[in-house]
């Protein structure tokens, strides 16, 4: 990828809503040049969609927790993710190596809906979970485009 597509992705990773006249100022190209490019990128699935980052605590879901899960029969069809799609409390689902065969991470409003939810994963894809509650986010959601997050000593 050329170092002009790389910029205007970071750019548009740091501000999803830049505009193409703004885009142009940061890398130097015209607005015409900038849509393009931009539109070649989507084309090519280098950027796949555009959404809006929301506090999970300000909408009610303060507990964050990974669930690791482990089918009950290995030998059984591996429809894990599908079996759990449906449930909106599911924000990540990572196929991983090791014991597990998925991690899931998790936004509730309480432990009790944690167990609620955990029941529910459990029954919905015939699977054994361990859960990891987390206590702090230092940060989440970087992309592999943002640079280094700068941490309070």
């Amino acid at each position: 990828m050329e170092e002009l597509d790389r910029r205007l992705v970071e750019l548009l990773v740091a501000d999803g809503r830049m505009s193409f006249t703004d885009l142009g100022r940061a890398t130097g190209l015209s607005t015409s040049a900038v849509h393009q490019r931009v539109r070649r990128l989507e084309e090519r699935g280098v950027i796949s969609g555009y959404r809006a980052v929301v506090s999970p605590v300000q909408l009610g879901l303060p507990l964050t927790a990974l669930v690791s899960v482990t089918p009950f029969d290995p030998s059984a069809p591996d429809d894990v993710p599908q079996r759990l799609a449906p449930i909106r409390e599911i924000e990540d689902c990572h196929s991983v190596a090791g014991v597990e065969s998925y991690i899931l991470k998790v936004r509730v409003a309480t432990p009790g809906d944690l167990e609620d939810l955990l029941a529910r994963i459990r029954s919905a894809a015939n699977v054994s979970t361990r859960t990891t509650v987390v206590l702090s986010t230092p940060w989440e959601g970087r992309s592999v485009s943002s640079p280094a997050p700068e941490l309070d000593d």
